[in-house]
């Protein structure tokens, strides 16, 4: 299985265009045959004030608060949802005009974009004490970001130890077998799964 170790310089932080924050991109995975947009998008958002969401039309979207006292999400046609437990996510279509509302300044959150139609996703927070496993048969693609602490990929002595901020894109190419990391602190897991009849 292929192992992208991803680090700080590989991110791309970037201003809105509207001024309220800011996005900086841990992956970005693009479209097959080209043109704009992605098929996934990993990132963290830091929030400055309220304000409306991006539309991201065809996407299901995940989000959880890293730091700050939260806020509220604010749907058309759905009840609001509140924001204020660290890396407890919230799932909701990027179709959907949504608002989001400080409680008590700024925010950082964790961020999952991904069209519905091509990639089944599970987004969720785990603890890292000792060893977390990664089978090559229950995903095409594993993103894990160390939301804290630091840890390290067994037999994989060819990776430098991974610390708090930093990312693995772990691509199974269809082979079978395991990726095992061990270490302690707090993991964000996404696992990726193509959409049926589709190629990775």
């Amino acid at each position: 299985m292929k192992i992208t170790h991803l680090l700080g310089t590989d991110y791309r932080r970037m201003r809105w265009k509207n001024g309220g924050g800011w996005t900086t991109e841990l992956y970005v995975h693009p479209l097959r045959g080209g043109g704009e947009g992605f098929e996934w998008r990993v990132s963290i958002a830091e929030i400055e004030s309220d304000g409306a969401f991006s539309l991201f039309p065809q996407c299901d979207r995940w989000i959880a608060l890293l730091d700050g006292a939260g806020m509220f999400l604010d749907f058309d046609g759905a009840p609001a949802a509140p924001l204020d437990q660290r890396l407890d996510f919230v799932q909701f279509s990027g179709d959907e005009p949504t608002h989001g509302s400080l409680i008590d300044g700024p925010v950082r959150d964790f961020n999952l974009i991904a069209r519905r139609d091509l990639w089944q996703c599970e987004v969720r927070h785990r603890p890292l004490v000792g060893s977390m496993l990664f089978a090559a048969s229950t995903a095409d693609l594993w993103f894990v970001h160390l939301a804290a602490g630091s840890a390290r990929v067994e037999r994989r002595d060819d990776l430098p130890v991974i610390a708090a901020g930093e990312s693995l894109l772990i691509a199974t190419d269809g082979e079978s077998g395991s990726v095992v990391i061990d270490g302690g602190g707090e993991l964000v897991v996404a696992k990726l799964s193509a959409a049926q009849g589709i190629s990775v």
